[in-house]
């Protein structure tokens, strides 16, 4: 099927991490036939340094590889917010269906395979339980999901997932942003953008003592999916459960976490699409790539840990790489 791929390119972590994306998906998905847009934030005066991605191998590797690097004004966030990058450069996107990635991603199958309904939204449920964080007296899930919905015209009770109990965070609509996708860009764009200003700049007094700083994108994003019609992969969403985060892309976010957590498979795809000489010569620029990737830094930390009984925090496996000197960023 054919669908254009939206990520966010930008100087530092993030030019690396676009040139591994792109390696990936031409390597593991040599039938998908959409557009691979690099959104690359314009200069101006949200953004105190030039964030451009620079001139050199990294940004020469993306276009032998036929990403377009299309730049994109930020008009509401910016150094203080980049995760806003995500909602602000949905405006490269053409008039068609879309699938965003967060950066630290990679492609692991063919995407020309997949059977999805752009129709109806979705987005990562690889996440924990970040926001809101409940006080003892203060107002809970119920009333914090259910005033931010109806402020968009939605229901709380068309989002509630019954197999949870009440006042459990999975009960309730949340994603991680790390992906989604829609049918229309401008669209999805202009829900996901007023839901973030609504919550940044005129909160309902229910969340008015909640963090916002990294926690807004996936705030505002059930919200904006809920708005298009969709929902939870699998459910209301228009993608299997299981499809992105899992058989088709691994969300990584640190290289060491993909090497101590990421299936077999994921691991496998990475390694086939790094090896040729092109690509291996520029990823290998990067520490952490050159470590993790073509140094035995990778191995050691996938040795530590049984992907089939994996620590339930994050944290914990963040502290023992952190212990044996494997943790790089």
């Amino acid at each position: 099927m054919t669908f254009n791929i939206l990520i966010i390119g930008q100087k530092g972590r993030l030019t690396h991490e676009a040139a591994l994306f792109a390696a990936t998906l031409r390597h593991n998905s040599p039938g998908w036939s959409g557009r691979l847009i690099v959104a690359e934030p314009e200069p101006g005066d949200r953004w105190p340094d030039d964030p451009r991605i620079p001139d050199g191998p990294q940004r020469d590797l993306l276009t032998d590889l036929g990403a377009e690097i299309v730049p994109f004004r930020n008009w509401h966030f910016g150094h203080y917010y980049p995760q806003g990058n995500k909602i602000e450069g949905l405006v490269t996107l053409p008039d068609e269906p879309f699938v965003f990635f967060d950066t630290d991603t990679v492609i692991t199958a063919e995407l020309a395979d997949l059977d999805i309904d752009f129709t109806r939204p979705s987005a990562s449920m690889k996440r924990e339980g970040t926001w809101p964080e409940i006080e003892l007296y203060g107002p809970g899930y119920n009333d914090i999901w259910g005033v931010l919905h109806a402020r968009r015209g939605g229901r709380l009770e068309d989002t509630i997932d019954e197999s949870w109990p009440d006042e459990y965070w999975r009960r309730y609509l949340y994603f991680n942003a790390g992906w989604f996708f829609g049918a229309n860009p401008r669209a999805f764009h202009d829900a996901f953008r007023d839901a973030a200003l609504m919550i940044r700049d005129d909160p309902p007094e229910e969340i008015v003592c909640q963090t916002l700083d990294p926690w807004l994108d996936q705030a505002a994003l059930p919200l904006a999916i809920h708005e298009l019609g969709g929902g939870r992969p699998g459910d209301k969403g228009g993608i299997a459960d299981g499809v992105f985060d899992g058989s088709h892309s691994f969300h990584y976010r640190f290289l060491p976490l993909m090497f101590a957590t990421a299936p077999d498979h994921a691991v496998e795809a990475v390694t086939a699409a790094t090896a040729p000489n092109p690509v291996k010569k520029v990823l290998k620029d990067y520490e952490p790539f050159k470590r993790f990737l073509y140094q035995p830094k990778g191995a050691k930390a996938r040795a530590l840990f049984d992907r089939a009984d994996l620590p339930p925090k994050e944290q914990a496996i963040r502290n023992r790489l952190k212990r044996e000197g494997l943790w790089l960023r």
